[in-house]
């Protein structure tokens, strides 16, 4: 198939299209003027302009829509920006699709990346996709509208979808790194790498949370493009399913970089001590599994690729 990838220069687009093109698949990449992507065919443009998704979607079988913004933090400080992107964005993209498909006479595939962030903080754990979406943030709430258009576009037959809701993807592959510092394992990395004097941590660090390598999420993607069927919508978790503490995460990243995280503990917020993802679905049904999201493995990748770039943050 040729599989059009919104996001692909970005950290986990890089991996998804090396995934899609090692399965045999053609990728078209979507991608701003100036930002570098490794696959043949770029297709400059936005997700905010739809004449450049038009011409983007042109002779596509299928898109990987992981375009998006995804700070939690900065979500609360700016969410008409996150609805804008994330939800007006999915829009454009589904009403290209749609022009696409009447020229071609044939549905298309789509698979939207989502998150765990859509839930909320559920009392019950693991999570599972049954759970009652009660997103507690304007990322995850602009997350669950993108989801919702998509599910009602695929009841028209006009597209098959597969909605992946990721949690707390990390690593690296290919020396490309995370450079969000706003996610504990980046700037635990940098914190080692001598660009901050300290991470601060909220909290005594043992709340538990799970880490997806961005390999595996690459993998769920290739599955969920290859599983898609015209006017059928499912939702899968991606995670793990491994719970870790902030205080396991400061011990591995010491351990593998071989340098001291020096740590400032500041007061606790009101957060829930435990997410974790149940991921059983997707396994039943496509056959993934999480091969490479070890906690050591995922920091010893970003770790790598972090050195690659001279001790630089992750992803710069």
């Amino acid at each position: 198939m040729r599989v059009l990838v919104s996001g692909a220069a970005g950290f986990a687009g890089t991996a998804v299209v090396r995934r899609l093109l090692s399965s045999g698949h053609q990728v078209a990449a979507l991608v701003h003027a100036t930002q570098p992507a490794r696959t043949h065919d770029l297709r400059p443009g936005d997700i905010l302009d739809a004449a450049s998704l038009r011409e983007a979607v042109t002779g596509v079988d299928a898109v990987c829509h992981l375009a998006a913004l995804h700070q939690v933090r900065e979500s609360f400080l700016d969410p008409v920006a996150y609805y804008q992107v994330n939800v007006t964005g999915t829009l454009n993209l589904l009403h290209a699709m749609d022009i696409e498909t009447a020229r071609a006479g044939r549905p298309l595939r789509l698979v939207l990346a989502s998150t765990g962030a859509v839930y909320g903080t559920p009392a019950r754990q693991p999570i599972t996709e049954d759970e009652i979406p009660a997103p507690a943030n304007p990322y995850g709430a602009s997350k669950l509208a993108a989801e919702t258009a998509v599910a009602y576009q695929a009841g028209t037959g006009k597209i098959g979808s597969i909605v992946l809701r990721a949690f707390n993807i990390a690593g690296a592959v290919d020396g490309r790194g995370d450079g969000d510092l706003s996610r504990i394992i980046p700037k635990a990395l940098a914190v080692a790498a001598g660009h901050f004097k300290q991470l601060e941590v909220n909290g005594d660090g043992t709340a538990v949370r799970e880490y997806l390598h961005v390999d595996d999420f690459a993998r769920a993607c290739v599955l969920a493009i290859e599983a898609c069927e015209p006017g059928a919508h499912r939702t899968y978790n991606v995670g793990s399913g491994t719970g870790t503490t902030v205080r396991d995460i400061i011990t591995a990243t010491e351990k593998i970089t071989g340098r001291p995280v020096p740590v400032s503990w500041g007061p606790p917020r009101p957060e829930p001590e435990i997410l974790l993802a149940d991921s059983s679905r997707i396994r039943a049904d496509l056959g993934w599994q999480p091969k490479r999201s070890d906690l050591a493995g995922i920091i010893s990748d970003a770790w790598q690729a972090c050195s690659a770039y001279g001790a630089h943050s992750p992803g710069e």
